[in-house]
């Protein structure tokens, strides 16, 4: 409780998911720190910063230095005799969702997620059987990728880096849904400016500290992941506003499905202890019928012999205490109804 009152004696308020706080105060150098305090997560605000680097490389011709963290964002702003007040990171909620697409490939978390998929489709050069690719290599090699793909912007591993980060890493929905609220008025952004940095302030100050001391430390291929240019038509194809969902035929689904659930003949399991056990144990609990259609077309012979092991496996556990015994009273029982079904 101490913290939250040293907080709102700071900046007036304490933020939430109705307030948004955005606190000013001047560093060393006399620039302007714009500390956003939000709890809205690190997958809302790193596109966000995205955004507004952007607002301000067009308005200001700067390039501003942004971090963001779980509790809020950081920016580093020129000197000047007012900071930037709160129209600097409301922004048109269709406006925002396209901007970010078009800047997704300028980012660090695009030039990782390249390098994840690169490796996944097979396209980055392996070690010998037994050692592993040192991390440096590893980005060298997928630095040299990226280079090479920048004449093909509809390149399949280019779209798929750029929709795990659209989809899967942040959340753009999200931040379109805070933009709505914004215009609103649903939710409020209070401005502060302070002497020293709030008690909110300071971890996301610490892990902006901790970026810059290192952003450096990679390979210059790397950097220079911003000089890609994806194609917008290739990427509003593939995380278009009706999901990747839509990509997907219907038929292949439902066969993946039915594969899935051992409902396949090639998929199906044996009728015996075993068989059923390691059936219950993957898709949990099972109805007679259910069971009847996931298991092989056995005849009589193999059936009884199944049973007989069931049953055999059932007193030896039955002076034994857990799920063990009820498993093979369960698997028994439905062994039983198999037989009496198939006579």
């Amino acid at each position: 409780m101490s913290l939250l009152r040293e907080q709102r004696a700071a900046t007036g308020v304490v933020p939430s998911d109705t307030t948004i706080v955005l606190e000013c105060c001047r560093d060393e150098a006399d620039n302007w720190r714009l500390i956003l305090h939000s709890p809205l997560g690190r997958r809302v605000h790193e596109p966000w910063a995205m955004a507004i680097k952007e607002r301000v490389l067009r308005t200001l011709g700067v390039d501003p230095q942004i971090v963001t963290g779980d509790d809020g964002l950081v920016a580093l702003m020129p000197p000047a005799e007012r900071p930037p007040g709160a129209e600097l990171f409301i922004f048109d909620p269709a406006q925002i969702e396209q901007l970010v697409r078009t800047r997704v490939d300028q980012t660090a978390v695009f030039a990782a997620r390249f390098r994840e998929c690169a490796a996944r489709a097979l396209l980055m050069p392996g070690a010998r059987p037994g050692r592993r690719t040192p991390l440096w290599l590893q980005r060298l090699k997928a630095g040299q990728l990226l280079e090479a793909s920048r004449q093909f912007p509809d390149f399949p591993v280019l779209v798929e880096a750029a929709r795990e980060c659209l989809q899967d890493v942040w959340d753009l929905p999200a931040l379109r849904g805070l933009m709505e609220r914004l215009a609103t008025g649903r939710v409020q952004v209070v401005e502060a400016v302070t002497q020293t940095p709030s008690p909110f302030a300071g971890p996301l100050l610490f892990g902006y500290t901790a970026t810059f001391l290192y952003q450096y430390d990679v390979p210059n291929d790397e950097r220079r992941a911003h000089l890609l240019s994806l194609d917008p038509d290739a990427v509003a194809e593939l995380v278009g506003d009706g999901g990747i969902a839509d990509l997907l035929d219907a038929d292949v689904m439902a066969r993946v499905e039915s594969e899935l659930q051992r409902l396949e003949p090639g998929r199906r399991v044996r009728t015996d202890a075993e068989g059923l056990a390691d059936l219950l144990r993957e898709l949990g609990p099972l109805s007679v019928g259910e069971l009847a259609a996931r298991c092989r077309g056995n005849d009589d012979e193999s059936a009884a012999r199944g049973q007989a092991e069931v049953a055999a496996a059932g007193e030896d556990a039955a002076g034994g205490v857990g799920a063990g015994g009820v498993a093979h009273g369960v698997v028994r029982a439905g062994l039983a109804e198999l037989e009496r079904a198939r006579r």
